[in-house]
């Protein structure tokens, strides 16, 4: 829906991107889940064929033409969200072209146990002989519109969101005005199309209760920071669900944590019963509990002393600040500021420019960035 939201990855790059990641036992899928013209087959086709060579896992679809073209060459498939399958009989006929099917995000718990029961109990299958698996969304931005299928943005910029193309109408303040006096005012709630985020977390165990197969966590166009934490926290909870010690003073220490990276506030979705989800109140975008500002690079690593030596370029430090470091290779690393050196000598706050070295538990590397965090005001 929205490939304008954040960089995508360029045909040329697949290959090593499969390279990067089957080492290390990732898999590895291109989300083609988008409606297609007849001037866009020979690009269809020309994608498909590239993820069948160089060995993508899978693709995320929507369309019938990439469904019958994946078919032919023989690509593993996952029917996207946004085909809204909702009821068995549509699993039975997906299963014939896919492994995996995303639930639309308006059903239930009642409703996804059902259809995991019945998966099971009819032995439905797919392509690839195994048991047709079935996956939901626990956390992440919600669309206003049936799983996903919205069509502001073709009306108000005649930019297709099943192109994606969406320009985030929903989020976006509006007035009602009477069409016989022309008098207009404002609703409480200025934002009355924004959901806020679906967050499964407090009913985790509930969702897996389902025979759920996968758990789909939104997060396109988020940051590095952002995918550490929210996927971090989702695991260690499963990890007490399946230990049995998923209790509520666990689940509100991850909802803290998960309040400190963006998010709109958050909701139960549908999952509960509800007939829509809650909506955004007075703002439509980022209320994270942390930000984070840059502040340099890091500049060398000495492993054996395990201190960073950073180039501070933008903002200062100070002892008992707490710094996140991000690099395409050192990933995402949480720090606490212990100790600061400048010169041989160490002290209490340094401002900008400067060259520091400060203790980080585990290894970075050069141009690796640096950020402050800090309490939003």
């Amino acid at each position: 829906m929205r490939a304008r939201s954040s960089y995508n990855f360029e045909l040329e790059e697949l290959e090593e991107i499969v390279a990067r990641c089957r080492p290390n036992n990732v898999k590895t899928y291109i989300t083609l889940n988008t409606l297609l013209y007849d001037h866009d087959m020979n690009l269809m086709q020309k994608i498909v064929k590239k993820a069948k060579k160089v060995g993508i896992d899978s693709m995320i679809v929507q369309d019938m033409a990439v469904i019958e073209y994946a078919k032919k060459v023989g690509m593993p498939l996952h029917i996207s969200t946004q085909m809204s399958v909702s009821n068995l009989p549509s699993i039975k006929f997906y299963s014939k072209f896919a492994d995996t099917i995303v639930l639309a995000r308006e059903l239930d718990l009642k409703m996804m146990k059902y259809i995991c029961d019945k998966v099971k109990e009819e032995n439905i299958c797919g392509p690839a002989g195994d048991l047709v698996k079935i996956e939901v969304f626990i956390h992440g931005a919600l669309c206003i519109a049936q799983s996903g299928r919205c069509q502001m943005s073709l009306l108000q910029g005649n930019a297709s969101a099943q192109r994606g193309a969406c320009l985030q109408e929903c989020r976006k303040a509006y007035l009602v005005t009477d069409i016989e006096t022309g008098k207009q005012m404002q609703i409480n709630n200025d934002y009355v199309l924004s959901p806020k985020d679906l967050c499964a977390l407090p009913f985790l165990d509930k969702i897996i209760n389902t025979g759920v197969s996968i758990l789909k966590i939104e997060g396109r166009g988020r940051t590095a920071d952002y995918v550490h934490v929210v996927t971090s926290i989702y695991r260690e909870a499963i990890e007490a669900i399946a230990e049995n010690k998923f209790d509520k003073v666990k689940i509100k220490k991850w909802m803290e944590r998960l309040k400190t990276v963006y998010n709109r506030g958050f909701c139960e979705g549908y999952y509960l019963g509800q007939a829509l989800p809650d909506f955004t109140k007075g703002y439509s975008g980022n209320i994270s509990t942390e930000e984070k500002t840059f502040v340099g690079l890091i500049n060398h690593y000495f492993d054996k002393a395990k201190v960073a030596e950073i180039n501070l370029q933008a903002y200062g430090l100070k002892k008992g600040e707490k710094i996140v470091i991000i690099g395409n290779t050192t990933g995402v690393i949480y720090e606490k500021i212990e100790k600061i050196m400048i010169d041989e000598k160490f002290i209490d706050e340094v401002k900008h420019p400067n060259l520091i070295t400060i203790p980080i538990s585990k290894k970075v590397r050069k141009n690796d960035k640096v950020y402050i965090l800090k309490k939003r005001n």
